[in-house]
């Protein structure tokens, strides 16, 4: 009984620290598309390339080629 709480405790204790660093990895990249988006020093194209290259950064850290939720 002892033994089945701790393993509970520990799981959501492990599950916790996972869900902080995916939101804060999600808030970071949010924070850098926000920053490209309000860029007064750069044009409609040059904020659109900033945010794509937020994107290719994204893809180039997890390996992947396409993104799961894109529909064609």
């Amino acid at each position: 009984m002892v033994s089945t709480a701790v393993s509970r405790d520990i799981v959501e204790l492990i599950a916790s620290e996972m869900a902080s660093g995916v939101e804060r990895a999600v808030d970071c990249w949010m924070s850098q598309i926000e920053q490209a988006l309000e860029d007064v020093h750069l044009t409609s194209l040059g904020r659109l390339y900033a945010v794509q290259d937020v994107v290719r950064k994204y893809k180039d850290l997890t390996g992947k080629g396409e993104l799961a939720g894109r529909k064609a």
